[in-house]
């Protein structure tokens, strides 16, 4: 099998972002095809929609481990609250492994939202400048983990 942090890595090298890519790694454990993932997992980037939020990696590794999650759907709060608390483990994970922050902003050292929708092309100096595919392959890392 493919590795999946590989993969996420290359597919956000590709242009995709980094919601997309973590999630992508790994939507065939799911029976999920890849483009309805990359459609699921759009909107997510730069902390959904170049908001500077919850980083979009992050948002992925939450999204998949809700796939992966085992509760009885039938019992609303249990599910919930079993979710939740899985939640919280992969934040601080996610956290302890990426500077001490799952939002955007503060990962990339920006004060606040972007003020333009269109994202910034994946130039040389975008590759120096930000952490994001370290990002994308840490996620991909604890969400191979986390899968195990």
């Amino acid at each position: 099998m493919e590795n999946r942090v590989e993969k996420a890595a290359e597919l956000f090298n590709a242009g995709y972002n980094c919601s997309q890519a973590v999630f992508c790694a790994f939507a065939d454990k799911f029976g999920i095809d890849e483009e309805t993932a990359m459609k699921i997992s759009l909107g997510f980037g730069g902390g959904f929609g170049r908001l500077r939020e919850v980083c979009g990696a992050f948002s992925a590794c939450t999204m998949l481990a809700g796939l992966a999650n085992k509760s009885d759907l039938n019992d609303a709060a249990q599910a919930k609250k079993d979710a939740y608390e899985e939640i919280r483990k992969l934040k601080d994970e996610f956290e302890k492994r990426n500077g001490g922050s799952f939002i955007c902003r503060d990962l990339l050292g920006l004060s606040g939202p972007s003020e333009s929708p269109v994202p910034e092309a994946r130039t040389e100096h975008y590759k120096k400048t930000r952490p994001c595919e370290e990002i994308v392959k840490e996620a991909a890392r604890i969400m191979e983990e986390y899968l195990k």
